[in-house]
């Protein structure tokens, strides 16, 4: 009988160690960043209720028409793995009545994420993203803060040439003005638009500005823009985002095509990209917007939002042409060497005696030769080896070896760790 194959599924994919030191370098930048701005962690569940993501993401957009991980429950409730995670926290920021803390309320996550697309370099079906949300605050103050929050961090792992692309796509007054404007352009080049953007043109012409065919594009570059058709406020607001993003100093580049992918977003959008080589292949780094409508459309009372997300491992594909340091656990200044059953288990008992006052040790309980384990504590450059053969174990003793000087000493079992703690502190 054939012995099955088992791999990872289709789009999904292993963190593997050698891996894991970007994964917490971007966590630890993300929290120190959180900790200097005043954003504080949440973390949501992995499945929510469906009818939270077709109500807030919309029906028409991509995300919920084809990639879902959606399923019907033992109790007949349908559930899908989380495809974004700014709905989810809208809800929770609903349903735990946040409303009634300080406002505004600025909340940051790191997680996994779910999307049933098909996989391509820097897209996976189970992704990793992290994400900063500021609710409560409608000023144009908090569009530019959350944008400098991600292009900071993003500087800060070495990210050169990075470009913000700009746009707002207006609120409930202008836009759908805009979109019937939209609607009219579109149809009189239907037969230039793939089958998707025939069906998005009766459903949500913006969903068109979206399309990545290059057919698409081509009629898009012609497109009217949203910027000519803001209502007063929306016009107002964006002019102070631009105002504000002149006083920082910060780069950017008016997108008048860019609409986001998620039905929820109102007046400010943005995307953070690399203008490098690799960083055109990669895509968006960090997308995001204002939200003012979810908290409505989701049950709770009117409340603005803006913020954004980052993708993690396309994050991590241009991290690994980067010169970057990482911290390193220093190596442990002791080495615990065994030999015989009844030294391995008094070496446990020494082991769980030094975890306790947090004295780091190193171990290969697992071998016997005794030459082999003192190479191995050469080689993580121990100071001292901790020596239990079989005769020691039986005396109740221990060899302390000094590995620079190569001087043994015998001491009694009970008083090796702290013998040890003297001679660490000299």
């Amino acid at each position: 009988m054939k012995k099955n194959k088992f791999q990872s599924p289709t789009g999904m994919h292993d963190i593997l160690p050698e891996d894991q030191k970007y994964f917490r370098k971007i966590y630890e930048l993300c929290e120190e960043m959180a900790n200097f701005y005043e954003f504080e962690r949440i973390e949501t569940p992995i499945l929510e209720d469906t009818e939270l993501f077709s109500r807030g993401v919309g029906i028409g957009t991509d995300i919920v028409e084809k990639q879902m991980f959606t399923f019907k429950t033992r109790g007949g409730d349908y559930l899908t793995l989380r495809p974004e995670g700014t709905a989810p926290i809208v809800r929770a920021y609903i349903e735990h009545g946040m409303q009634n803390l300080p406002q505004p309320l600025k909340l940051w996550y790191f997680g996994p994420y779910f999307r049933a697309e098909r996989p391509q370099f820097g897209r996976y079906r189970q992704f990793w993203q992290f994400g900063f949300e500021t609710i409560g605050e409608e000023g144009p103050v908090i569009d530019v803060q959350i944008i400098q929050v991600f292009y900071n961090l993003l500087k800060e792992l070495k990210f050169k040439n990075l470009v913000v692309a700009l746009n707002s796509i207006g609120c409930s007054q202008c836009r759908p003005y805009f979109k019937k404007i939209l609607a009219s352009y579109f149809r009189n080049r239907e037969s230039s638009l793939c089958a998707d953007c025939g069906r998005r043109l009766r459903e949500n012409p913006l969903r068109i500005l979206d399309c990545k065919e290059e057919k698409c594009q081509m009629v898009v570059s012609q497109a009217p823009q949203m910027l000519d058709h803001l209502c007063e406020s929306c016009h107002r607001h964006f002019k102070e985002v631009l105002e504000f993003f002149d006083d920082l100093s910060l780069p950017y580049a008016l997108s008048p095509y860019l609409v986001r992918g998620l039905d929820y977003y109102t007046k400010t959008v943005f995307e953070i990209s690399e203008d490098s080589e690799e960083g055109k292949k990669v895509g968006a780094l960090t997308g995001g917007g204002r939200y003012d409508n979810l908290a409505r459309i989701l049950g709770g009372k009117p409340t603005p939002g803006c913020g954004g997300a980052s993708g993690i491992e396309r994050i991590l594909i241009l991290m690994k042409g980067k010169k970057l340091r990482f911290s390193q656990s220093p190596f442990p200044k002791i080495f615990l060497a065994q030999l015989g059953d009844l030294a391995k288990r008094k070496s446990l008992i020494l082991v769980e005696e030094f975890r306790k006052i947090r004295i780091p040790v190193s171990e290969s309980l697992g071998r016997d030769s005794l030459k082999a384990q003192l190479n191995r504590a050469n080689r993580i450059g121990a100071k001292f080896a901790l020596i239990l053969g079989q005769k020691e174990a039986l005396e109740g003793s221990v060899i302390i070896k000094d590995m620079e000087t190569g001087r043994q000493d015998l001491v009694k079992f009970e008083k090796a760790v702290e013998e040890m703690k003297k001679r660490l502190k000299k």
